[in-house]
């Protein structure tokens, strides 16, 4: 028995190591593949080794479901499009959460059920500390599991994409947090108390809602860092009130990662940390979409393709919009083209670009664009003034000069891309409607700006062949 315990915690260990060597893989795009299987082989040596432990009993039913489960993850994954990927990465940080409440309920009554009646001080210390564990890790596994649920809802358009603005919101979120640590208090001193764990669960769910609802749908790739670091958090109060060192361990990891992330998105969008974990940041403006900015100027694919050959450096921002029309495969064939011509040509990645933090860099790599020419937005932001053509295809938000140039507007100070400096800036859009921030952008309405409408995929073909 001390053998194979020895041997699984050896197991556990070499698992944690490799969920380290996989983040540190993932920091590069270059390593991000090795990254990836470092992950995969650490998960399998760690749900191997939880199935060996001498501690687990139905072996037979844990195999059963995880085939199911494993089933079900393939099949998702082979229909699942890159678009949708943000989507499922929130609506499966809420079945973390909701482990993790399941786990801290299964192991309260566990406990509930054996108490000891004359215990010793360090009995009740431990007794103590466990209750802690598991209030803990029930209000963070909720507030994770409907604060997910609504991330999910608004990305995939079931819920409105606008931040609800209840009354006071601020105070009831406020109020919801001093309402459970005083009835944690309550649950530690009385050694427990079910309707005390049922009134907890009820107010974080209600939080978790409430957290992620006040937040607008613009905002949603902070959110979805956010709730990945809660998600970790939660499973690593799992892993205490499980006694699992592993699952302990890579809880911190995904938490304190998570958290890193949100902070360099929040940073990337000018917006406060603290305000993020509070919730319904950037929603105390009022949007003005009465501002007269005078008239576009369209052009055709022919007319861009001529401007491109007369181009001497060239600088391609996407955005949701390119993977939203599947347009980064021609992308690749135009680069390529421009690049045989002697073209100069780059790519510009803002860091919240898309629905989820890296969603340009996936969708480029998936269509073999060279690592070397994409480029994130403070390496390149000063080259703009010296670029002849920027093609911006699908993007609005990150590209829009209201945000350093109108400090009345709801994205100012934000930092973004200045495409406006280049000579020529080509932008790639169905329509003129704003983009999901709401807000309306004068680089449509420049002199050296020009909109060629139609579908990205489609407009991106006919350049090449125009080429």
């Amino acid at each position: 028995m001390e053998f194979s315990q020895g041997l699984i915690s050896a197991a556990y260990i070499l698992a944690a190591l490799l969920f380290i060597f996989s983040l540190s893989g993932l920091s590069k795009q270059q390593t991000a593949e090795t990254g990836n299987w470092y992950g995969i082989v650490g998960m399998a040596i760690a749900l191997i080794a939880t199935i060996a432990d001498p501690r687990v009993g139905n072996v037979w039913m844990i195999i059963v479901i995880m085939i199911v489960g494993a089933t079900i993850g393939l099949k998702l994954a082979q229909k699942v499009e890159m678009t949708q990927m943000p989507e499922l990465v929130a609506i499966l940080h809420s079945f973390v959460g909701l482990a993790a409440v399941l786990v801290g309920f299964n192991s309260y009554f566990e406990m509930h059920h054996s108490v000891i009646v004359n215990i010793t001080d360090s009995q009740q210390m431990a007794t103590n500390i466990h209750l802690v564990e598991v209030f803990l890790g029930v209000f963070i596994g909720a507030v994770t599991f409907t604060g997910s649920i609504v991330a999910f809802g608004k990305l995939r358009g079931l819920i409105n994409s606008a931040a609800l603005m209840l009354p006071h919101r601020h105070k009831l979120n406020l109020a919801a947090g001093v309402v459970s640590f005083i009835l944690m208090i309550m649950f530690v001193k009385q050694g427990g108390g079910d309707s005390t764990l049922y009134l907890l669960t009820f107010i974080a769910l209600a939080f978790g809602w409430h957290l992620v609802a006040s937040i607008g749908g613009a905002d949603m790739p902070v959110v979805v860092s956010m709730l990945n670091s809660y998600s970790g958090w939660a499973a690593a109060a799992a892993g205490f009130m499980l006694n699992n060192d592993l699952l302990i361990v890579t809880g911190a990891l995904v938490g304190s990662s998570g958290a890193i992330l949100s902070y360099i998105m929040c940073k990337a969008m000018n917006r406060s940390f603290i305000s993020v974990i509070a919730g319904g940041f950037g929603t105390d403006v009022v949007i003005d979409n009465d501002t007269d900015y005078g008239d576009h100027v369209e052009t055709t694919a022919e007319a861009v393709a001529d401007m491109l050959n007369g181009a001497k450096s060239v600088i391609i921002t996407p955005g949701y919009g390119m993977a939203v029309a599947q347009a980064q495969y021609p992308v690749y064939k135009l680069t390529q083209a421009l690049k045989d011509k002697g073209v100069d040509v780059r790519f510009a990645i803002h860091p919240v670009a898309g629905r989820l933090p890296g969603h340009m860099n996936v969708l480029l790599a998936e269509a073999k664009v060279p690592y070397d020419i994409v480029l994130g937005m403070e390496e390149i932001n000063d080259d703009f003034a010296k670029t002849d053509v920027v093609l911006v295809i699908g993007a609005n938000d990150t590209v829009n000069p209201a945000a350093a140039e109108d400090p009345t507007s709801p994205i100012a100070g934000m930092p973004v891309l200045e495409v406006w400096h280049a000579k020529n800036v080509v932008v790639f859009k169905r329509s003129m409607s704003t983009g999901y921030a709401g807000v309306q952008n004068p680089l449509f309405f420049k002199d050296n700006s020009q909109m060629l409408f139609g579908d990205a995929k489609d407009s991106v073909e006919a350049i090449f062949k125009a080429l």
